[in-house]
C-alpha cells in the first residue's frame, strides 16, 4: 500500500541497503514535518524495520503506543547515561537494531549537523548508511554505507558528497553539512 502511495505521489524509491542487522541510518535533509511522512511511507514500502529516538514524555501521551509501534525508543534525559550511551547500550543488548536519524535534528536552518550519530555509530561499531528525502527530484533514496573510521573530516567528506544536490521540501532551512567537531577551536597560548 505504501509502494502504491509513493507511486501515485510521482515519488520513487531506490533501495541499497546493506543486509547488515545492525547499523546508524542518517536521513536528510530534514526542513519539513513532511519528511516524518514519506520517511514512514518509505519504511513501509521497503519492509524495513527501524527505531528511532524520541523524548520520553512522548511515549507517555496518548499517542504513546503508536510511537513505539513505528520503533520509537524513548531517550530518559534525567538518567545518568547520555544519549549516545543509551544508544550504544541498544545496539549491544540487540540482535537486529537500525537507528535512525537526523543528523539535523531539526527543521530550522543550523549551521553544524548534530554529532550524536556518529558517536553512537563509533561506539557501538555500527557502520552509518545514508538516506534522501529528495524533494526535487521525487525520490526517497537509502544509499551508501560505511564504518566510520575515526577521522571525522575524511568520514564527513563521505557524507557530504552523498548529499550533494539533494534538496528538501523547505530548501531555505538546509544548512550546511557539517560538524563542529571537524573544526575545534585554537588552543590559546
Amino acid at each position: 500500500m505504501a509502494r502504491w502511495i509513493l507511486k501515485m505521489l510521482g515519488w520513487h524509491i531506490v533501495n541499497e541497503l546493506p543486509d547488515d542487522k545492525k547499523y546508524m541510518l542518517i536521513v536528510a535533509p530534514h526542513t519539513s514535518n513532511w519528511d516524518f511522512i514519506y520517511g514512514v511511507l518509505a519504511k513501509w514500502a521497503v519492509g524495513l524495520n527501524v527505531n528511532f529516538l524520541g523524548k520520553a514524555s512522548l511515549f507517555k501521551s496518548p499517542l504513546g503506543w503508536w510511537f513505539k509501534a513505528l520503533g520509537g525508543i524513548p531517550v530518559y534525559r534525567d538518567q545518568k547515561l547520555n544519549m549516545v550511551e543509551q544508544m550504544v547500550q541498544q545496539f549491544s543488548q540487540r540482535d537486529h537494531m537500525i537507528l535512525t536519524m537526523s543528523p539535523e535534528g531539526t527543521r530550522s536552518r543550523l549551521n553544524y549537523w548534530k554529532s550524536g550519530f556518529y558517536h553512537i555509530a563509533c561506539g557501538a561499531g555500527v557502520p552509518i548508511v545514508m538516506a534522501t528525502i529528495n524533494f526535487a527530484e521525487k525520490q526517497i533514496k537509502f544509499g551508501d554505507c560505511f564504518m566510520p573510521q575515526g577521522d571525522v573530516v575524511k568520514d564527513m567528506d563521505k557524507v557530504r558528497a552523498f548529499y550533494a544536490g539533494v534538496q528538501g521540501k523547505k530548501p531555505e532551512n538546509q544548512g550546511p553539512i557539517r560538524l563542529k567537531m571537524e573544526n575545534p577551536k585554537p588552543k590559546s597560548m
